[in-house]
């Protein structure tokens, strides 16, 4: 190994360590804490483990045809190789770093390849990032020591800020935009692709893509661009509707500001108890968990006069900002804009108020939004948005951004005519983007292709009562994603349910449910455990 190489290597395996280590602590965290995170800027979005087992090898007896070390000298347009070594604290993981650049732009593109030493699979898996981060190179992992080539990216530029949006003269840097919007993760597939087959001498039989947040729009956004891309797909929680939900994140603020009434955090999670009290058992179980919050239409008015504890008694002013989170963004005039969080999930991630006076709290990454990427100024000032303003700086990122990141093509003739399959999944309780928002792009998608019978051929929707941002909450956790993607991709077994469990600390199944194609729900049956999945049924109704 060059001594350039040793530093290459040195440098990733850093990097890889901090990423493995705070995507560790976020998965410890769990819960609305943990999913917070994983919206943030830099961190990475919780995700389930990648598959319970590895796969049988699509391809027999591969068997690499080259070393390791010899990628560093494989050609690939406007790339550059900076290091392919073994990765000496695992010596199954074959480890590149490449550049890749756009002539005359000084753009640079960063990609991190992992390839099985032996035992390839024939499979290549790209992975997602987070919040404004592209991906890291520790997202490689888990699919490599499971058999598969696996790629991550930068996206085009480093860390969780929005400052790659504006260039050195406070201008759009438009080619640093489409890098992370969608170019990125693109080349990284190329390119992923490229090195495992020049290591194995015969290309990847089957990509797949895995991704949460950021990643499951980036998993979307390949469906509908490069739909050439990927065989299967696993978009999560996705980040879609992107020129719209970052506006939505600033709708407390504005509403709290215009009435000069900002709510307490305490007053918030009182609500939301109240909500899923008044809702639980719409589906006939008690359980915690409100299975359907579209068929919630609990109002928050009883609430008025009422403790919340140390932030003392509601108001009607309390209670008419409430009412607006749950309704979402809206005209002047009373019009719809978006759509506000379910009933359920927690509004203190967006919408909290701290200090003394109370004073609404920005969601960060809806801040580098408007400051980088809609007004160019570092210095914006969220609490100082007034509805009209408010509505004006919506119509600019909506008409601004729908063509480069908003990710909310329905027309995908392109993936399903190539036999493209993709699972998307929601939980009903996400605090940081409204669940709603993948309804809507699923519907379209439905009304673009053919309807809804002709849509689940190729794309399904699953909607995770009580599941956070990506994982936590009190609601089963889905598993088995990628083993049905596999299996839907592979032996064309479509899946009707996806299963879901909820575990004690010591990993014991104390809930099992099963998550039904939206947009049917999980009906009890009348009889046995409500903590066992055998004793429910997919229905359209309870």
């Amino acid at each position: 190994m060059t001594r350039t190489n040793q530093m290459s290597f040195l440098a990733l395996s850093v990097v890889a360590l901090i990423s493995t280590v705070a995507h560790g602590q976020v998965q410890q965290q769990g819960g609305r804490d943990g999913a917070a995170l994983a919206g943030g800027r830099g961190a990475a979005p919780i995700l389930p483990p990648f598959m319970q087992t590895a796969p049988k090898p699509a391809i027999a007896n591969a068997k690499p045809v080259r070393t390791c070390e010899s990628l560093a000298t494989v050609a690939l347009p406007n790339t550059t190789i900076e290091s392919a070594v073994v990765d000496p604290m695992n010596p199954g993981i074959c480890r590149v770093t490449a550049i890749t650049t756009h002539p005359p732009s000084p753009d640079k593109i960063r990609i991190w390849v992992g390839i099985p030493t032996s035992n390839w699979n024939g499979r290549f898996v790209g992975t997602g990032g987070g919040g404004l981060v592209g991906g890291n190179p520790a997202g490689v992992n888990q699919p490599v020591a499971q058999g598969f080539a696996a790629g991550a990216t930068d996206a085009g530029h480093e860390g969780g800020a929005g400052t790659f949006a504006i260039d050195s003269n406070g201008r759009l840097n438009w080619e640093g935009v489409r890098n992370f919007a969608h170019v990125g993760i693109h080349e990284m597939t190329v390119t992923g692709k490229a090195l495992a087959q020049a290591m194995y001498g015969v290309a990847p039989k089957y990509a797949y893509f895995n991704g949460c947040s950021t990643g499951g729009r980036q998993g979307l956004m390949e469906a509908q661009r490069y739909p050439q891309d990927y065989n299967g797909i696993m978009s999560a929680a996705p980040a879609i509707n992107w020129n719209r939900f970052h506006l939505q994140h600033l709708w407390g603020p504005v509403v709290m500001n215009a009435a000069g009434n900002p709510v307490a955090a305490c007053k918030l999670t009182t609500a939301t108890a109240a909500a899923i009290a008044a809702c639980d058992s719409i589906d006939g179980v008690k359980d915690g968990v409100i299975e359907d919050p579209k068929r919630c239409t609990y109002d928050p008015k009883p609430l008025i006069g009422t403790s919340a504890g140390e932030c003392g008694s509601f108001t009607e002013a309390d209670v008419n900002v409430i009412r607006k989170l749950w309704e979402g963004p809206r005209h002047a005039g009373g019009s719809f804009m978006w759509y506000g969080l379910a009933r359920g999930a927690d509004m203190n991630a967006l919408w909290t108020s701290r200090g003394t006076p109370l004073r609404p709290v920005p969601f960060g990454l809806a801040m580098d939004w408007y400051r980088y990427f809609l007004t160019q100024d570092p210095k914006f000032d969220a609490n100082s948005v007034t509805p009209a303003a408010y509505e004006r700086l919506w119509d600019q990122s909506v008409e601004q951004y729908a063509n480069v990141i908003a990710t909310d093509n329905p027309d995908l003739t392109g993936f399903r005519d190539r036999g493209g399959k993709a699972i998307v999944w929601h939980g009903w309780a996400d605090q940081l983007i409204t669940a709603e928002g993948s309804i809507d792009y699923y519907s379209r998608v439905q009304q673009e292709m053919g309807g809804a019978k002709k849509t689940s051929e190729f794309i399904r929707l699953f909607m995770a009562p009580g599941v956070t941002h990506c994982a936590g909450g009190a609601g089963p956790q889905p598993t088995g994603l990628m083993e049905a993607l596999l299996a839907w991709v592979e032996d064309g077994k479509a899946p009707e349910t996806l299963p879901a469990t909820r575990r004690d600390q010591s990993g014991t199944v104390t809930r099992s449910r099963p998550l039904c194609a939206y947009p049917l729900v999980a009906k009890y049956k009348g009889s046995g455990s409500t903590d066992e999945a055998a004793n429910f049924v997919c229905s359209t109704g309870f």
